[in-house]
């Protein structure tokens, strides 16, 4: 079983700039990609950025060149670095871990999602 938990959000002015955080734990063997998604009221989730685990990293269009995904000191745990906030970011952002987890003694893979945080940039 994996556990995941985000951090960070929060109210912030147009312009500005948060630090969200994703701490996965539990019964871990390896994890295989990390991401950060987001749901505005009335909409689809949406992806915002991935890292795998071989290094590559996508971001949506509108994260380019204003977010960054970085894994952390402590390897199950990933931030998301957003600047120049806009209105439009406005959203929950979720944590999303794609990782092999010890199941009834053997490892399985899974998709695991955390509660998300509420990132509110007002217009």
């Amino acid at each position: 079983q994996v556990h995941v938990v985000e951090s960070g959000g929060g109210l912030v002015h147009s312009g500005g700039s948060l630090t969200l955080s994703c701490e996965a734990s539990g019964s871990i063997y390896s994890i295989n990609a990390v991401g950060w998604y987001r749901q505005a009221p009335g909409e689809e989730r949406e992806l915002v950025a991935r890292l795998t685990s071989g290094g590559s990293i996508n971001y949506a269009d509108f994260a380019k060149g204003r977010f960054t995904i970085s894994r952390g000191d402590f390897e199950n745990t990933v931030y998301l670095q957003m600047n120049s906030l806009k209105p439009e970011d406005t959203a929950v952002y979720y944590c999303n871990v794609v990782a092999y987890s010890e199941v009834g003694g053997t490892y399985r893979p899974g998709d695991y999602w955390g509660q998300g945080t509420q990132v509110t940039v007002p217009s």
